[in-house]
């Protein structure tokens, strides 16, 4: 493996993308090589990072500075695009969630990383929480046997206080909607664990953000897995004051799981058939973003995973295949919204 630091941009300065900087400097293998954002530089609190800025990311690619990689962290609707971007120019990508906003433009990329041989990266940091480590290792052990039925809700609060006038979280063309900005880590995670969904039937409804987005904040899905079982997945941004729980419950032939908590971060039932549950490690606690907490704060592994690909030491833990099959199934369901929808 060589001693060269693997060398990152990032794209996008906001909440996400200052933690990609974060933590690309704190890893020993990688080196933070420059920032770019379209607002000015001093409203964007980066002022620790002594690195070169620059207000686009065509003026990045046009610069003479060389990286191996950069990460897109921009609003979602920009994400192909700028992917695309990235990868014409011959560089490795990371993209934050959703991949993209469209499974055709997924294949897109898919396709430009092909062509010009470079990896992209998606960003699913959950997968790295301990209790998803544990359920996937458990579940490819067949101790729960055959797999009957996995109920996923997914409940929390987003208000004026998130969806604020001069933000693009709730703008159909920059956010995609409630399932792609706030709850794809959970479809990541039950397409990870239990396969693809056909027969999907859905319900939709807009109880109290007609006047702060550009789509539902509710919805109830069901449908069946391509491998067997049945499954549902309710959701809601319309929680009063804070979030409530993330959860997922497996009822299996040989004993049941109920993973909760806010964020999916703790297991609340473990009853299999002759089996002991380990102790786990603590979860990370989710990101801050003021008034608000999301998904598990593990981008730390994901810019380990990058250095190791691209040293040559393991394989992408998120895979753009994997990337397309989550924005795929959130198109799929959103395909029932025009019929069902409540307002």
């Amino acid at each position: 493996m060589s001693d060269r630091k693997i060398a990152f941009a990032v794209v996008g300065c906001g909440h996400i993308g200052k933690r990609h900087a974060e933590v690309i400097r704190r890893n020993e293998e990688a080196q933070l090589m420059a920032l770019i954002d379209i607002k000015p530089k001093e409203k964007l609190g980066i002022e620790a990072y002594d690195v070169p800025f620059f207000s686009s990311l065509t003026d990045f690619l046009e610069s003479d500075l060389d990286v191996d990689v950069v990460t897109v962290a921009t609003p979602n609707g920009y994400h192909a695009e700028q992917a695309m971007a990235v990868l014409e120019a011959r560089k490795h990508v990371v993209v934050e969630k959703p991949m993209s906003l469209t499974k055709s433009d997924a294949e897109k990329i898919i396709f430009k990383a092909l062509q010009v041989n470079k990896h992209v990266f998606g960003v699913m940091q959950n997968r790295y929480s301990p209790p998803s480590v544990w359920i996937k290792e458990l579940l490819e052990s067949g101790k729960l046997g055959k797999i009957y039925m996995v109920q996923i809700n997914c409940y929390w609060n987003r208000d004026e206080r998130y969806y604020t006038a001069d933000s693009w979280h709730g703008k159909q063309d920059l956010d995609g909607g409630t399932l792609f900005t706030q709850f794809s880590h959970f479809i990541d995670i039950m397409y990870w664990l239990f396969g693809d969904i056909k027969n999907i039937q859905g319900r939709f409804a807009d109880n109290n953000h007609a006047d702060l987005t550009d789509f539902e904040d509710s919805g109830m899905v069901s449908f069946d897995f391509v491998n067997g079982g049945m499954g549902s997945l309710s959701y809601s941004t319309s929680v009063w004051e804070k979030n409530l729980e993330s959860s997922m419950t497996i009822i299996g032939e040989l004993g049941s799981v109920k993973i909760g908590g806010q964020y999916m971060d703790t297991v609340e039932v473990c009853h299999v058939k002759d089996y002991v549950m380990p102790t786990l490690a603590p979860t990370n606690p989710g990101n801050d973003y003021g008034a608000y907490k999301g998904s598990a704060s593990n981008h730390h592994y994901v810019v380990e995973n990058v250095v190791n690909v691209l040293k040559g030491g393991t394989s992408i833990s998120t895979n753009a295949l994997e990337g397309m099959k989550v924005v795929e199934i959130i198109e799929r369901i959103y395909a029932l919204k025009a019929s069902s929808i409540v307002v």
